[in-house]
């Protein structure tokens, strides 16, 4: 890490400083733009090419140029070698995350700037600093992160859960540390993740999940097939027949980009009969949700009480909005998202509009719900687009990205609070109060927002709780509480009163 590349935040005190790159940057090293970072339609930063090079100071290089180099270290001798280095600017091995021993050989994950998917790339731990790394993972789809991966006992095979082949989902392949052409080892509705193969070599325990079951632990045998699932048996009190095979629906952002979904139809709809539906968004925003549980805890449950509002009646669609994962790197570092023009909430009140044109929905009863990340756009949908949605759930949401209160300033404007004047629509708002990821304040300060205007709110403050509760019985409390909320609001579409 060069000098001026330091984030340290510093206490002020002689030799602690804060780094000089704790801030936005200096006249000599200009922090870089990167890619969809952009607050505007201004070319790409080029500021850094017209300031003069301080050797060292804006850039760390080894002598040749490379910024990587792969060291194997004698642990009798503690003498260590290079094995392998990228040639210099090579922006294939930008990203190099922690190497893995394999016999021989070295298994690198990498991420590059200019490659839509992740990759595992491996290389001889005996050979030269100039050999040619060998890519493992030519199959074209998200390698999530390290639990995606691992290696065979004898260290010769990386099994690893992507989405390549079915991107609304994860399966399992494999493919030699050597090199070869991966083998598609799972297929089908069912979503296959964390693979960790048996010391046997026969088989591979992975987690398993489909519409209809929860987090489970399956086998599959080492030449693939159907996964079989070894635990927990349901119990017969488990819903299993009341669930619902969500449909994959493509929608259309007015800019063209399109956005895949989950769409859940009720089991009882009669033909010609027009229901009240509801839009879930998820948080992160770098998540992606599938057509059956899915393998994140808090997804996991909002998977299920999607299902359980289909059973109620409802209309369900789950959005896959821009800057998520599983459609590639430019979907993912979307541009003039966030704090940067809020880009992503077109694909959000495109999913709106779509549902208002399907004949089986009631075009006037439609609410959206989410946290987090999904509170964000909870709030944007109620504050910019009350015509639309009739009420919503706000659960721990960000309603003022950044600090600034300057209607001109770029996160003010893709702020929640800059629309507060639209805010029909009654809200159910949820939030702990030693929240560690989203700050009290973001629904403290809303609500004083919605009572200066009005407008109609449930708030439930959960003490000395976090981002996501800890406890069981608060979700249940929570669940059931949103439940009816929606019912009342959405179904039943009261007329909301002034809050106090």
């Amino acid at each position: 890490l060069a000098f001026g590349e330091h984030r340290q935040p510093g206490t002020g005190s002689m030799g602690n400083p804060a780094g000089p790159a704790a801030g936005s940057g200096s006249a000599l090293c200009p922090a870089p733009v990167r890619r969809g970072q952009s607050d505007d339609d201004s070319p790409p930063d080029t500021t850094r090419s017209k300031v003069k090079e301080v050797p060292g100071l804006c850039s760390a290089t080894f002598p040749g140029g490379h910024k990587l180099s792969v060291m194997v270290g004698d642990v009798g001798t503690l003498q260590g070698r290079e094995v392998w280095h990228p040639a210099a600017n090579d922006s294939t091995f930008a990203v190099v995350y922690a190497a893995i021993f394999a016999g021989q050989r070295l298994v690198m994950p990498t991420s590059a700037p200019n490659d839509e998917w992740e990759r595992y790339w491996s290389i001889s731990a005996t050979g030269s600093a100039t050999q040619q790394p060998v890519m493992l993972t030519t199959t074209n789809g998200l390698i999530e992160d390290a639990t995606s991966a691992a290696l065979s006992k004898d260290r010769r095979t990386l099994y690893y859960a992507t989405n390549a082949s079915d991107i609304e989902r994860r399966h399992i392949w494999s493919v030699p540390v050597a090199g070869g052409t991966p083998r598609q080892l799972t297929s089908g509705d069912g979503i296959e993740t964390n693979p960790q193969p048996l010391a046997s070599g026969k088989q591979v325990a992975v987690l398993y999940f489909d519409v209809r079951t929860p987090a489970s632990v399956a086998l599959i045998t080492e030449s693939g097939g159907k996964a079989k699932t070894i635990f927990p048996t349901l119990g017969s009190d488990f819903p299993t027949d009341a669930h619902v095979a969500p449909e994959i629906v493509i929608v259309k952002a007015p800019d063209g980009l399109e956005i895949h979904n989950q769409l859940f139809l009720p089991k009882d709809l009669k033909p010609g009969e027009r229901r009240p539906a509801l839009i879930f968004v998820h948080g992160g925003p770098v998540r992606q949700m599938m057509p059956g549980y899915h393998y994140m805890q808090f997804y996991h449950w909002a998977y299920g009480y999607n299902q359980w509002l289909a059973s109620q009646g409802y209309v369900v669609l789950s959005v896959n909005y821009r800057s998520g994962i599983g459609y590639g790197r430019k979907f993912r570092e979307a541009a003039k998202s966030g704090g940067r023009g809020n880009a992503e909430y077109q694909d959000v009140l495109a999913a709106g509009r779509y549902l208002q044109t399907r004949t089986d929905v009631d075009p006037t009863r439609i609410g959206i719900w989410g946290l987090s990340y999904g509170g964000v756009l909870t709030s944007q949908a109620l504050a910019r687009n009350s015509d639309l949605f009739v009420a919503g759930a706000d659960l721990a949401g960000v309603h003022l990205w950044g600090s600034a209160l300057d209607t001109a300033a770029v996160s003010y404007r893709s702020s929640t609070i800059s629309a507060i004047d639209g805010w029909k629509s009654p809200v159910f708002l949820v939030h702990g109060d030693d929240d560690r990821n989203v700050d009290f304040a973001q629904t403290v300060g809303l609500v004083q927002l919605l009572r200066a205007r009005g407008v109609h709110y449930e708030l439930m403050v959960v003490p000395d709780d976090l981002h996501e509760s800890m406890f069981h019985g608060v979700w249940i409390d929570t669940w059931t509480r949103i439940g009816g909320f929606l019912k009342k609001y959405v179904w039943e579409k009261q007329t909301a009163a002034t809050s106090p």
